[in-house]
This record gives C-alpha cells, sequence and structure tokens, in this order.
C-alpha cells in the first residue's frame, strides 16, 4: 500500500506502544512517530525516526496475515528479493518494525511522469524492472516457502477463486443493481473456474502485484503487501499489473509489457495465452468486488472512482478477448456493465471516447458489434451517384483523389453527410458527457469501395478536428492505401 503522511491522528494507545517497542529494538526513543494512511488495509502504518534512522512500524490485527508477512519477508530476503528487512516483531502485540523504503510507489511516479493518455519511456523502464522481478517471486522464491504460513489459503483453489467470483457477485453485481440470472451465473462460475484450475497452480502467486505495492527507492523497485500470496497460476500477477485500474495503462503499454514478461520469464507462450484472459477477468472480479465492498457497502466513495476504470478495461476485453470457455450468462453481465452511464460517473476523470469508423459492402453482409455495446450508426450510401459505375473510376477507391473530387462535386453527398455530422454529433457529445468510451459508425454501399470509403474518411476527419477523439478507421472490403 502507498505510505502517505497524513495529519497527525489520535493514536496516543498505538504511539505509546510503537515508541516502547522501537525503544527496545534499537536503544533509543523516537524523535518523531508519525501516521501514515493505507489504502483498505485494517492495518495502521507509522513513521517512527530518530537522528539515525527511520522505519516502518506496524499495527496488524490479524495475527495471522502479521505472521504470513513476516515470514514471507524473511524467506524473500534470503532469496536476495528486494522487500523490506524486518528489524523486529511482536506476535502477541500484532506489531512490528519494518524498513522504510520511502513514500514513492511505481503508480505515483506513473501519475507524476505521465502528462497525457500514453505512459512515458521512463515508466515503461521502471515497469520493466518491476516485472523482471516477478519470475524470481513466482519461480525461484516460491521453491523452498512454508506453505503452512499461507493466508487464508494454500492455495489459489476452488474455495479462493470462488470466494472471489461470490465476493464480485454479492458486492458489486447487486449493489450496483446489474441485473443477472443467478442460477445461471452460478453455471458459469463453475466452469469458468474449471477452466482457471486448468492452468498449472505450481508456482508462487503473489496475489496483489500491482503498482501501489511497488515501491521505487534509488530507481529500483522494492515490494510490499505479498502477505496474501500463495500457490497458483503465472498469469494472475501478470492480470493485476497490467490491468490495475487506476494506473490506466494504454493497450500499447500492456502490450509491451506483457511481451516484455515472457521473454524475462522465459515461459511457454502458447499455454499462458490459452489462460491469460481469463486471469484477468478474475482479477478484475476480485478488484471490483474490493470496490463494491468499501465504495457501495461501507459508504467509502473514494474506492468507486477506480471503477470507471474497470468498466473500459472490461469494454476492451469484450471486443479483444474472446475465452475458449463459453460463460453467456457471466459475459452478458459484463457487457451490461460496459453499457452503464451510471457506472462511469464516479469521480472526475474522462476515459476519453473511441469512434470506430468502418466502410462494408451490403453483399458481403452487415457488419455485427457483436463485442460491444451495440451503440451506434449505419449509414446506407447506395442511394448516392456511384462513381463505380463509371471505367474511369472502377479501380479506384473513395481515398483516391479522382473519386474524392467527383463526390465532392455531388451536391447530394454533401447533404448527406452534413445530416450525418448532424447525428453523429449529437452522440458523440452525449458520450463524452457521460464517459463512455467507444461509438461505431458504418457506412455501407454497394461494393464497399467508393461511396462508403470517402464518407467514413470524411467522418474521420471531422470528429478528429472538431472533439479531439480517437477514431480506429478499417475498410472491410478495403479502402486502398
Amino acid at each position: 500500500m502507498p505510505l502517505k503522511n497524513t495529519e497527525k491522528e489520535k493514536t496516543a494507545p498505538a504511539d505509546t506502544v510503537l515508541r516502547e517497542f522501537y525503544r527496545k529494538t534499537f536503544g533509543a526513543a523516537p524523535e518523531s512517530c508519525e501516521a501514515l494512511k493505507g489504502d483498505g488495509s485494517t492495518r495502521r502504518l507509522f513513521r517512527l525516526r530518530d537522528g539515525k534512522r527511520s522505519v516502518i512500524g506496524v499495527i496488524g490485527p490479524d495475527k495471522l496475515e502479521n505472521r504470513a508477512f513476516l515470514e514471507f519477508s524473511r524467506h524473500f530476503r534470503g532469496e536476495n528479493l528486494p522487500v523490506p528487512e524486518i528489524y523486529a516483531a511482536d506476535p502477541a502485540q500484532g506489531i512490528y518494525l519494518e524498513e522504510d523504503l520511502g513514500d514513492t510507489t511505481l503508480f505515483e511516479y506513473l501519475c507524476a511522469e505521465r502528462k497525457g493518455a500514453e505512459v512515458p519511456a521512463q515508466v515503461i523502464a521502471a515497469y520493466k524492472k518491476a516485472l523482471d522481478c516477478l519470475p524470481r517471486f513466482q519461480a525461484q522464491a516460491g521453491r523452498g516457502l512454508d506453505l503452512s504460513f499461507c493466508h487464508p489459503r494454500a492455495s489459489f483453489d476452488r474455495q479462493s477463486i470462488m470466494w472471489d467470483l461470490n465476493y464480485f457477485k454479492y458486492y458489486f453485481l447487486k449493489l450496483a443493481g446489474i441485473p443477472f440470472n443467478e442460477a445461471r451465473l452460478e453455471d458459469d462460475f463453475v466452469k469458468f473456474t474449471d477452466f482457471l484450475l486448468e492452468a498449472s497452480p505450481d508456482h508462487f502467486l503473489y496475489r496483489d502485484f500491482q503498482s501501489r505495492n511497488i515501491m521505487l527507492r534509488g530507481g529500483e523497485p522494492w515490494f510490499i503487501d505479498y502477505q496474501g500470496g500463495r500457490k497458483g497460476a503465472l498469469q494472475y500477477d501478470l492480470a493485476s499489473i497490467l490491468y490495475d485500474a487506476k494506473a490506466d495503462l494504454t493497450p500499447e503499454t500492456r502490450a509491451e509489457l506483457h511481451a516484455h514478461y515472457l521473454k524475462v520469464s522465459g515461459v511457454e507462450p502458447e499455454a499462458f495465452e490459452r489462460y491469460f484472459h481469463g486471469f484477468v477477468y478474475a482479477r478484475i472480479m476480485q478488484a471490483m468486488g474490493a470496490y463494491g465492498l468499501r465504495g457501495f457497502y461501507e459508504r467509502k466513495p473514494h474506492f468507486l472512482t477506480s471503477v470507471p476504470y474497470a468498466v473500459r478495461n472490461i469494454e476492451w476485453l469484450l471486443r479483444n478477448a474472446e475465452l475458449p470457455v463459453k460463460l453467456p450468462e457471466l459475459m452478458q453481465c459484463f457487457k451490461r456493465i460496459a453499457a452503464s452511464s451510471y457506472l462511469r460517473q464516479f469521480g472526475k476523470m474522462k476515459l476519453g471516447l473511441t469512434v470506430r469508423i468502418g466502410s462494408f459492402s451490403y453483399k458481403n453482409g452487415v457488419p455485427l458489434d457483436e463485442r460491444g455495446h451495440g451503440g451506434g450508426f449505419i449509414f446506407d450510401c447506395r442511394a448516392l451517384p456511384n462513381p463505380g459505375r463509371q471505367e474511369r473510376y472502377a479501380q479506384l477507391t473513395g481515398k483516391d483523389k479522382p473519386v474524392v473530387e467527383f463526390l465532392q462535386g455531388e451536391p447530394e453527398v454533401g447533404r448527406f453527410l452534413e445530416n450525418v455530422f448532424a447525428m453523429v454529433d449529437m452522440s458523440v457529445e452525449n458520450y463524452l458527457s457521460r464517459n463512455f468510451t467507444s461509438l461505431t459508425v458504418s457506412f455501407g454501399c454497394t461494393g464497399g469501395r467508393h461511396r462508403s470509403v470517402y464518407c467514413a474518411e470524411a467522418l474521420a476527419a471531422r470528429l478528429k478536428k472538431k472533439y479531439g477523439v480517437r477514431v480506429e478507421l478499417s475498410h472491410r472490403e478495403g479502402g486502398g492505401k
């Protein structure tokens, strides 16, 4: 968890206990004991300082969780992994003193260096350094680890997975008002769990390998909050860091980091990829369950600010990642989440709109948006003058200058596009106001090469100039270079 200084809290008992424990450990009383803030944890953290050192004092009410962290820390230190040194612990009181790794998390570094949607090269380099260490946790450090210290389960087994799925169902789906058929969803949960359990489980699963749990000190990554670790599949931890909601990594950055992990880990790509997006969905569901518990149920609204980012990740997955196992009711839940205006309104972050514009031939059928939320337009260009009937234009497309000049000279085409622009502008402005991230516009004509291509290109140019939105342009039957 990130460590941030807060105003002095009324923590006299904790302050006294930790001060005394510090004195016994180091032989001198601390000069200060400053409360720190953590996200979503029952532990209380403090920074204690004297003239020689700064350490983190922790008071953890869950003794089994404390034991897992302490034992894992000692084991990882023995494997030369960059984790905090444990200076002293009093299990009976639920307190311990650990190395102070500073205040800068990988997430904070990302936020400080990022100026727009793209992730700067120096931040990508920091992510890659973190990923260089991940296989060491998963393989090297996992060997010889005493799994009896794992809490609450020794492995990411059927029970662990079902806990997470039901966490998602009861604390997110129900509290967010997403309708579902409970019997069919439970059937899908069983099938989904069976699928995930096919992946090799013989590794250490860090469990919460994400940017807030990676500290940067001297430009190098250090790792915290692995007390939920257990035996499990490799894919889960990569999913955790790449689809960390508020980090909001672009698909291009995720792809680059994904490829880097495959290279440094030496895993067999085909077997890894078969299950990877399943574990992405599993991780997102676990995170959304936490957002629902903390935000909807416990009324801590700042947890809900992560929801729009998670919705956008789901929307991307629906379009780009088809699972090998059929889960109709669960996928329907995800589509309802992606289509929800309500879930996109938490926080002030604007997610940005992508308009997918394409051309097609009616001879080959109307394109379907089966993986999106179904919103958008299909415009029929067959009533417009057809340059394809003239031999001089037949081998050209709507992107070629002679065809463009022909269509620009036809008044009917101008009137048609004026009406198209008015309708699409209305939807773009509405989608931007509601934090929707995807709109589809398709233009069809007889051959899919002249009129539809020209109109698609014209709309794309207009939307980029007027709204600055991201446009993805495609021509199904070919639009030339």
